[in-house]
């Protein structure tokens, strides 16, 4: 009878497997971590948990839920400009499982190598699957992203597209089947680290879409004391979510679903060009789907016919219902 992994035969396990880097003094092992920060650089902290059934369905890989939970928190980092550079992780585990463990940090580790991220710590503990990452980057002072920046006039932009990962959940819950390509962006989300970069010294604010577009342009809004004007219509869609949603549930999906970690900014209209330039040299689609106003706190969305129309819900709300 094989003997039950331990609390720490896991942290070694994790530790065998995670890499380092050059500004990494002390990592895994030790009560705390200590990291090297080179001159004219702020560090940049984000935190998101992950549980089960509130942010991935029971039946999700162990490699996408470790893949995601990475995702979710670099979506953050690239919100604000900031280059990725180290992260800790949290896991509650109903049972210490080597092997769901193993397949959970081929999905963490592989994200985490392309954007060479080091894990420098962490913890392990025993109760209802959980996943909490702490991420840190580097930024620029003089380049950070904020929330408060919009401008009245600016253009407000959308990169990738929005609602596949609502659609896939919906399809889930329904008992429907999911679509894999709707799936995969529910699953393993991109987050777009280098539109933020290249975002840097064009946009005003910027945001990463993960409660909803309308819930969280509504933060830049706040935040900046402005309003929008949302064109319904203009807002990018996938080819699979066209296939498989009429329009007027793919609006839904796409203005209030959640779960996309695509970046929301508002940039100047001298800086289309700009824009445009940046999101080619990474690869990135971006639309233009509106505009800021100076209606504080107000967003109006109209299709393209220019009648009003407003979604059931704004977004995902935590401890509601």
């Amino acid at each position: 009878m094989t003997a039950r992994a331990s609390e720490f035969d896991l942290i070694a396990r994790i530790h065998q497997r995670a890499a380092s880097r050059g500004d990494v003094v002390v990592g895994i092992g030790d009560d705390a971590a200590i990291l090297s920060l080179p001159p004219g650089r702020q560090l940049v902290v984000a935190m998101d948990t992950l549980n089960v059934g509130v942010h991935f369905p029971e039946d999700t890989a162990p490699a996408d839920i470790g893949w995601k939970s990475l995702a979710v928190n670099l979506s953050d980092l690239a919100a604000m400009a900031a280059t990725p550079t180290w992260c800790t992780l949290s896991l509650s585990l109903p049972q210490p499982d080597e092997a769901w463990l193993d397949g959970f940090l081929d999905g963490f580790l592989a994200l985490a190598a392309s954007h060479e991220v080091a894990l420098v710590g962490g913890d392990t503990t025993r109760g209802p699957l959980s996943v909490c990452v702490t991420v840190h980057g580097l930024v620029d002072p003089r380049g950070a992203l904020l929330r408060s920046g919009a401008r009245v006039g600016d253009d407000v932009w959308m990169t990738g597209t929005l609602g596949d990962a609502a659609a896939a959940l919906r399809q889930w819950q329904s008992h429907r089947p999911i679509d894999p390509a709707l799936r995969a962006r529910l699953d393993r989300p991109t987050p777009r680290v280098e539109a933020g970069l290249a975002l840097a010294g064009i946009a005003h604010a910027c945001i990463d879409v993960s409660d909803g577009l309308l819930a969280d342009l509504g933060h830049i809004c706040r935040a900046s004391r402005v309003g929008a004007q949302i064109d319904v219509d203009a807002l990018p869609a996938s080819d699979a979510l066209i296939a498989a949603f009429d329009p007027p549930a793919r609006r839904e999906l796409q203005a209030a679903g959640g779960d996309d970690y695509e970046l929301c900014f508002t940039a100047p209209k001298t800086a289309r060009l700009a824009v445009q330039d940046a999101m080619h040299a990474c690869e990135v689609i971006a639309t233009r789907i509106g505009g800021i106003t100076a209606d504080a706190g107000k967003i109006a969305l109209r299709d393209a016919a220019g009648a009003e129309w407003s979604p059931s819900h704004a977004g995902y709300v935590h401890f509601e219902g």
